[in-house]
């Protein structure tokens, strides 16, 4: 965990999911309302690309707004879930 990716010359693959941004704090679904609308998520998702591209040598990603199936190995210490009072 002291490491970083560029450290280790780890990999990055980038996908964009936006059902991490759902809402569980009322009802018993989801809410995806406060999530990014399609055109300024794609903006988002294609600058954090650029970005990683020039850190990054090879920078695999999806397509945005596809219906993909990405499998992985979650080959860490931990797993983090970040969140924040609304």
């Amino acid at each position: 965990m002291n490491l970083s990716l560029q450290d280790i010359q780890g990999e990055v693959l980038i996908v964009s999911q936006f059902t991490l941004y759902g809402n569980c704090f009322e009802g018993r679904r989801p809410g995806f309302v406060d999530a990014a609308p399609g055109p300024m998520a794609k903006l988002l998702y294609e600058k954090f690309i650029e970005e990683a591209q020039q850190v990054f040598k090879n920078v695999p990603t999806g397509i945005f707004g596809a219906d993909m199936q990405v499998s992985l190995i979650n080959d860490g210490p931990i797993t983090f879930v970040i969140d924040y009072p609304v």
